[in-house]
């Protein structure tokens, strides 16, 4: 079992359905960014690594240079603008994205990594002074052995007008290249697809050369 956490206060405009796609904290608005070509180096995710969904299959749009609009919850503050990322969907509620950074040396990402982390570590007590009207608890679910090292983080948020959401955040690198896996749904701990998850972060560091 991972660390717990748990914080309350009072309330955050966010639902974590914007785990998918809220930033945590307030960032400017980042200009449409340019496709990338499909033979730039890392490689991204393909749908069907992802963990699968009982009743959709995955969509993906293309990779795209630049930082994702909005930014991501509890990492996006990180993420300088040679950031690349993809977005992925289903039919339902359930989205992921995977942000990659190409670093100018090993020192670099390692040091960006741990950056990563840090914030990751932190993001249930951010989420909570942010926001008056939410719960979050987050667990560390561990190191995983791949390349460099990856790290995977789960987070809940509840409203109190209702809602409740899982996201599942990963941080992997592969020499001067670091990547970010998120995935995200609404529901609590009991519907993160930890192991699964944990298979496709694995992929994706992998793949990255």
């Amino acid at each position: 079992m991972g660390e717990t956490m748990q914080i309350r206060t009072r309330g955050i405009r966010t639902t974590v359905a914007a785990l998918a796609a809220v930033a945590g904290v307030a960032a400017a608005a980042v200009p449409a960014a340019a496709t990338a070509p499909a033979s730039d180096t890392p490689r991204f995710l393909e749908p069907a690594e992802l963990p699968p969904h009982p009743s959709s299959p995955w969509y993906a749009g293309p990779v795209t240079a630049g930082q994702p609009d909005p930014l991501p919850m509890c990492v996006g503050d990180a993420l300088p603008s040679i950031t690349s990322h993809r977005e992925y969907w289903t039919e339902f509620d359930t989205n992921a994205q995977q942000l990659t950074v190409e670093g100018r040396s090993a020192q670099w990402a390692k040091d960006f990594a741990a950056l990563l982390r840090k914030d990751l570590a932190g993001c249930a007590k951010k989420l909570m002074r942010q926001d008056p009207d939410i719960t979050a608890t987050q667990k560390y679910y561990g190191r995983l052995n791949v390349e460099e090292g990856a790290d995977v983080y789960g987070i809940h948020t509840a409203s109190a007008w209702g809602s409740s959401d899982i996201g599942l955040f990963s941080v992997g690198r592969d020499g001067a290249t670091v990547t970010i896996v998120r995935w995200g749904q609404m529901g609590t701990f009991q519907h993160a697809q930890v192991a699964d998850f944990k298979a496709t972060t694995v992929t994706a560091v992998n793949k990255l050369y």
